[in-house]
């Protein structure tokens, strides 16, 4: 069966980092663009935090959510993220 050429595509990828990098790495792939959404998780695998990202969130919008990343950055050693894209 072909795909529907209306829905996108998606394709997801993971990246383990330290707690003082992960926010310097959100907002790099915000601004990279085509990002659906970011998913934190600790080490164990355990959803911290997910952040669905539409065309129209941008600028002060994001303020509470650097803010969120910030402090679980803060107590956490290591995190994954998960990006979820648009293709």
């Amino acid at each position: 069966m072909s795909p529907d050429p209306g829905q996108e595509r998606t394709r997801t990828e993971t990246f383990k980092l330290d707690g003082g990098k992960v926010l310097d790495t959100i907002k790099d792939l915000i601004h990279q663009g085509h990002i659906r959404r970011i998913t934190l998780k600790n080490e164990e695998g355990k959803t911290l935090i997910e952040i669905p990202l539409t065309l129209g969130l941008v600028g002060a919008a994001l303020l509470p959510v650097f803010a969120a990343v910030g402090a679980l950055a803060a107590v956490a050693t290591r995190m994954v993220i998960v990006v979820e894209k648009s293709e």
